[in-house]
Parts: C-alpha cells; sequence; structure tokens
C-alpha cells in the first residue's frame, strides 16, 4: 500500500472518529449533530446572522440541495428561518432565530470542550496544533468561519 494511500486513509478515520464525538456530545446535550452545528455557526459568524443560502452551501462544501436539506430540520425546530430578499424575489436567506442563537452559543462551548479534549496533553504538545493546521490548509481545509458578526 502506497505512503499517500495510507495516510489518507487514516486522515478519513480521523475524520469519522471526530465526528462521532462532536455528534455524541453536541446531540446529547443540545439535540444538533455536527452538520446542525456547523451551519448555526457559519450563520452566526455571518453578517446579520444570515446568509444567501448558495453562499452557506459553499462554505459548507454541500450542493444548494444539500444546504437546503440541511436546513429542513433546523427550520422546523425553530433555530433557523427562511427569508426572502426585497429587492429579488429569487433570492433566498437562511437566517439565525433567537432561539438559533441561544442554542449556538451553548453548543459552541460544548464543542470548544470537545476540541479541548481530543488535542489535550500528553499526547499533543506545543506546536504539533499549528503544524497539524497548516498540513491540514494544504489539503485546501479551513477551520472556523470568519467572523462579520457584530460585537456584543
Amino acid at each position: 500500500m502506497s505512503d499517500a494511500l495510507d495516510v489518507s486513509l487514516r486522515l478519513v478515520k480521523a475524520q469519522t472518529a471526530l465526528v462521532r464525538r462532536f455528534d455524541s456530545r453536541l446531540g446529547a446535550l443540545y439535540g444538533v449533530s455536527l452538520a446542525d452545528f456547523l451551519v448555526l455557526l457559519h450563520l452566526g459568524r455571518a453578517e446579520g446572522g444570515r446568509m444567501r443560502r448558495v453562499d452557506l452551501a459553499g462554505a459548507l462544501g454541500l450542493t444548494a440541495s444539500g444546504v437546503t436539506r440541511g436546513l429542513a430540520p433546523l427550520e422546523r425546530i425553530g433555530l433557523v428561518e427562511r427569508e426572502t430578499d426585497a429587492r429579488d424575489a429569487r433570492v433566498a436567506y437562511a437566517a439565525l432565530t433567537d432561539a438559533g442563537r441561544e442554542r449556538l452559543a451553548h453548543a459552541l462551548k460544548a464543542a470548544e470542550q470537545v476540541a479541548a479534549d481530543v488535542f489535550a496533553a500528553p499526547e499533543w504538545v506545543d506546536g504539533d496544533l499549528g503544524e497539524l493546521g497548516g498540513l491540514l490548509a494544504r489539503l485546501g481545509a479551513t477551520g472556523l468561519p470568519e467572523d462579520h458578526a457584530p460585537e456584543a
């Protein structure tokens, strides 16, 4: 087996384990999956707490229909709402509701704790996270969405 395939399969397994940990904690405490949390996080950091659905799809690496399927349960439980553009009815926004902002704030604390647990010493030492982040960036990975939300 080639080194490239071996490392690729290790990344896939690590990603699966991370998703499982985040899903377990976020689901148990707040009833959202990691995928839901990522939607809420992107909306929470967007200007005005809303994004065009097509832009949200791009930010999440999903298709337009994929983001629509992902938003539906969040809309049903009142964390996200659909908004239309007053100037162009063809443009649809996904907007965080007040309940969504509150759920995001709590879920963010839980996600921070999961991440801290995953990268705790002694397995991880100073500099490891920066190095890993740089390597993942070379693969095209991105981290936290840029924060455009106004300061509280």
